[in-house]
């Protein structure tokens, strides 16, 4: 069973960032091209998973593209 890459994207010095465990992949501007980015960069490494916080760092929503490998079969 492969395992689930994990994007976040959290607020940054008054921008919005993409990160992949603890590596920035990007910053941007506003938060909806922070999730924009986020998606591709989720969706070009399936099966994924994209979490988006608020401002203040709490979970806002979370996108999980292709299956679930988590709860595993059985």
């Amino acid at each position: 069973m492969s395992t689930r890459s994990e994007y976040h994207v959290v607020p940054a010095d008054g921008r919005w960032a993409v990160e992949k465990g603890s590596t920035v992949t990007g910053t941007y501007d506003t938060k909806d091209q922070a999730i924009e980015q986020g998606r591709k960069a989720a969706k070009g490494a399936l099966p994924s998973q994209l979490v988006v916080h608020k401002a203040d760092g709490q979970i806002e929503t979370e996108y999980t593209y292709r299956d679930d490998p988590y709860p595993p079969q059985g």
